[in-house]
Protein backbone atom coordinates (compact mmCIF):
# COMPACT_ATOMS: atom_id res chain seq x y z
CA UNK A 1 0.00 0.00 0.00
CA UNK A 2 1.55 3.44 -0.67
CA UNK A 3 0.15 6.26 1.13
CA UNK A 4 0.29 8.84 -1.53
CA UNK A 5 -2.13 6.62 -3.91
CA UNK A 6 -4.50 6.45 -0.88
CA UNK A 7 -4.45 9.78 0.14
CA UNK A 8 -4.52 11.05 -3.57
CA UNK A 9 -7.86 8.40 -4.14
CA UNK A 10 -9.36 9.36 -0.94
CA UNK A 11 -13.35 9.18 -2.12
CA UNK A 12 -14.47 11.87 0.18
CA UNK A 13 -17.33 12.04 -1.76
CA UNK A 14 -18.61 9.02 -1.87
CA UNK A 15 -17.76 8.22 1.52
CA UNK A 16 -19.86 11.35 3.01
CA UNK A 17 -22.80 10.20 0.55
CA UNK A 18 -22.34 6.67 2.07
CA UNK A 19 -22.18 7.52 5.71
CA UNK A 20 -25.20 9.90 5.25
CA UNK A 21 -26.99 7.17 3.46
CA UNK A 22 -25.89 5.02 6.35
CA UNK A 23 -27.12 7.54 9.53
CA UNK A 24 -30.44 7.99 7.56
CA UNK A 25 -31.29 4.53 6.50
CA UNK A 26 -30.11 3.60 9.98
CA UNK A 27 -32.81 5.80 11.56
CA UNK A 28 -35.38 4.92 9.26
CA UNK A 29 -35.12 1.01 9.43
CA UNK A 30 -35.06 2.22 13.84
CA UNK A 31 -38.49 4.16 12.81
CA UNK A 32 -39.72 1.52 10.61
CA UNK A 33 -39.21 -1.36 12.94
CA UNK A 34 -40.24 0.72 16.46
CA UNK A 35 -42.44 3.13 15.99
CA UNK A 36 -45.63 1.61 17.20
CA UNK A 37 -43.49 0.38 20.12
CA UNK A 38 -42.23 3.40 20.96
CA UNK A 39 -45.75 4.85 20.35
CA UNK A 40 -47.11 3.12 23.36
CA UNK A 41 -44.65 3.25 25.49
CA UNK A 42 -44.50 7.29 25.77
CA UNK A 43 -48.15 7.39 25.64
CA UNK A 44 -48.75 7.27 29.15
CA UNK A 45 -45.66 9.87 29.70
CA UNK A 46 -47.54 12.12 27.08
CA UNK A 47 -50.89 11.77 28.25
CA UNK A 48 -49.23 12.96 31.73
CA UNK A 49 -46.95 15.82 29.80
CA UNK A 50 -50.69 17.40 28.16
CA UNK A 51 -52.38 17.07 31.57
CA UNK A 52 -50.14 19.44 33.36
CA UNK A 53 -49.55 21.74 30.10
CA UNK A 54 -46.65 20.18 28.93
CA UNK A 55 -45.21 19.07 25.33
CA UNK A 56 -45.40 15.49 24.46
CA UNK A 57 -42.57 13.36 23.60
CA UNK A 58 -42.23 12.74 19.93
CA UNK A 59 -41.99 9.55 18.55
CA UNK A 60 -39.47 10.37 16.40
CA UNK A 61 -37.47 11.64 18.72
CA UNK A 62 -38.17 8.49 20.98
CA UNK A 63 -36.93 6.49 17.97
CA UNK A 64 -33.99 8.56 17.58
CA UNK A 65 -32.98 7.59 21.29
CA UNK A 66 -33.63 4.29 20.30
CA UNK A 67 -31.12 4.65 17.34
CA UNK A 68 -28.50 6.43 19.29
CA UNK A 69 -28.82 3.32 22.26
CA UNK A 70 -28.05 0.93 19.03
CA UNK A 71 -24.66 2.89 19.25
CA UNK A 72 -24.27 2.16 23.12
CA UNK A 73 -24.94 5.92 23.52
CA UNK A 74 -27.03 6.29 26.74
CA UNK A 75 -30.08 8.59 26.49
CA UNK A 76 -29.58 11.45 29.65
CA UNK A 77 -32.64 11.81 31.39
CA UNK A 78 -32.88 15.27 33.88
CA UNK A 79 -35.90 14.68 36.43
CA UNK A 80 -36.63 15.00 39.61
CA UNK A 81 -34.31 12.10 41.13
CA UNK A 82 -31.29 13.77 39.54
CA UNK A 83 -29.94 13.18 36.24
CA UNK A 84 -29.90 9.58 34.85
CA UNK A 85 -28.40 7.51 32.08
CA UNK A 86 -30.76 5.36 30.19
CA UNK A 87 -29.98 2.64 27.32
CA UNK A 88 -33.38 1.14 26.57
CA UNK A 89 -32.13 -1.40 24.16
CA UNK A 90 -30.33 -3.02 27.22
CA UNK A 91 -32.82 -2.47 29.56
CA UNK A 92 -35.63 -4.12 27.92
CA UNK A 93 -36.34 -7.95 28.38
CA UNK A 94 -34.38 -8.51 25.34
CA UNK A 95 -35.20 -10.32 22.29
CA UNK A 96 -35.68 -8.51 18.57
CA UNK A 97 -34.87 -5.44 20.11
CA UNK A 98 -31.61 -6.13 20.81
CA UNK A 99 -30.92 -6.96 16.83
CA UNK A 100 -30.88 -3.13 16.99
CA UNK A 101 -27.18 -3.20 17.98
CA UNK A 102 -26.75 -4.81 14.19
CA UNK A 103 -28.58 -1.94 12.18
CA UNK A 104 -25.53 0.52 12.38
CA UNK A 105 -22.65 -1.82 12.42
CA UNK A 106 -23.91 -3.62 9.09
CA UNK A 107 -24.80 -0.18 7.85
CA UNK A 108 -21.77 1.47 7.80
CA UNK A 109 -19.90 -2.42 7.20
CA UNK A 110 -22.01 -2.15 3.52
CA UNK A 111 -21.06 1.89 3.29
CA UNK A 112 -17.43 1.02 3.69
CA UNK A 113 -17.32 -1.90 1.24
CA UNK A 114 -19.07 0.46 -1.11
CA UNK A 115 -17.17 3.68 -0.69
CA UNK A 116 -14.08 1.43 -0.99
CA UNK A 117 -15.40 -0.42 -4.23
CA UNK A 118 -16.45 3.30 -5.87
CA UNK A 119 -12.45 4.15 -4.92
CA UNK A 120 -11.17 1.18 -6.76
CA UNK A 121 -9.18 0.19 -3.79
CA UNK A 122 -7.76 -3.33 -4.10
CA UNK A 123 -5.36 -3.26 -1.44
CA UNK A 124 -6.70 -3.79 2.15
CA UNK A 125 -4.88 -0.78 3.59
CA UNK A 126 -5.80 1.54 0.40
CA UNK A 127 -9.50 -0.07 1.00
CA UNK A 128 -9.57 0.81 5.23
CA UNK A 129 -8.66 4.44 4.15
CA UNK A 130 -11.71 4.65 1.67
CA UNK A 131 -14.05 2.79 4.23
CA UNK A 132 -13.27 5.22 6.92
CA UNK A 133 -14.22 8.24 4.62
CA UNK A 134 -17.82 7.04 5.47
CA UNK A 135 -17.08 9.26 8.94
CA UNK A 136 -16.92 12.45 6.64
CA UNK A 137 -20.54 12.13 6.64
CA UNK A 138 -21.51 10.47 9.84
CA UNK A 139 -20.26 12.12 11.98
CA UNK A 140 -21.91 15.64 11.10
CA UNK A 141 -25.46 13.84 11.29
CA UNK A 142 -24.64 12.48 14.23
CA UNK A 143 -23.83 15.45 15.92
CA UNK A 144 -26.92 17.16 14.82
CA UNK A 145 -28.90 14.31 15.60
CA UNK A 146 -28.10 14.30 19.08
CA UNK A 147 -29.43 18.28 19.27
CA UNK A 148 -32.18 17.31 17.00
CA UNK A 149 -33.22 14.56 19.53
CA UNK A 150 -33.50 16.18 22.16
CA UNK A 151 -36.80 17.04 24.41
CA UNK A 152 -36.81 20.43 25.78
CA UNK A 153 -33.17 20.11 26.91
CA UNK A 154 -34.25 17.76 29.59
CA UNK A 155 -33.74 14.65 27.89
CA UNK A 156 -31.60 13.90 24.37
CA UNK A 157 -28.49 11.27 23.91
CA UNK A 158 -25.25 12.23 25.60
CA UNK A 159 -23.23 14.52 24.08
CA UNK A 160 -19.75 13.36 24.76
CA UNK A 161 -20.77 9.16 23.09
CA UNK A 162 -23.09 10.36 20.68
CA UNK A 163 -19.77 12.48 19.31
CA UNK A 164 -16.99 9.97 20.16
CA UNK A 165 -19.21 6.66 19.82
CA UNK A 166 -21.88 7.38 17.49
CA UNK A 167 -19.76 9.71 15.46
CA UNK A 168 -16.50 8.56 15.08
CA UNK A 169 -15.64 5.82 16.56
CA UNK A 170 -18.64 3.86 14.76
CA UNK A 171 -17.97 5.15 11.20
CA UNK A 172 -14.06 4.69 11.46
CA UNK A 173 -13.94 1.31 12.37
CA UNK A 174 -16.74 -0.32 10.81
CA UNK A 175 -16.48 1.53 7.76
CA UNK A 176 -12.48 1.03 7.64
CA UNK A 177 -13.52 -2.59 7.85
CA UNK A 178 -16.37 -2.89 5.27
CA UNK A 179 -13.29 -0.85 3.52
CA UNK A 180 -10.98 -3.89 3.87
CA UNK A 181 -13.75 -6.05 3.05
CA UNK A 182 -14.66 -4.25 -0.27
CA UNK A 183 -11.07 -4.34 -0.83
CA UNK A 184 -10.75 -8.31 -1.67
CA UNK A 185 -13.41 -7.93 -4.07
CA UNK A 186 -10.75 -5.73 -6.31
CA UNK A 187 -9.40 -6.81 -9.12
Amino acid sequence: MSTDSAIDKLPVGAGAAAGIGAYLLGYLLTYVWQSGSIEERLSAYNFIAELFGGEPIAVWQGIGWLFYNAHFVATRIDGFGGTQSQNFIAGSDGGAITLLYAVPIVLLLAAGLLTARLADADEPGDGAIAGAAVAVGYFPLALIGRFLFSYQGSAAPDLITAVLLAGLVYPLLFGAVGGVLGSAFGD
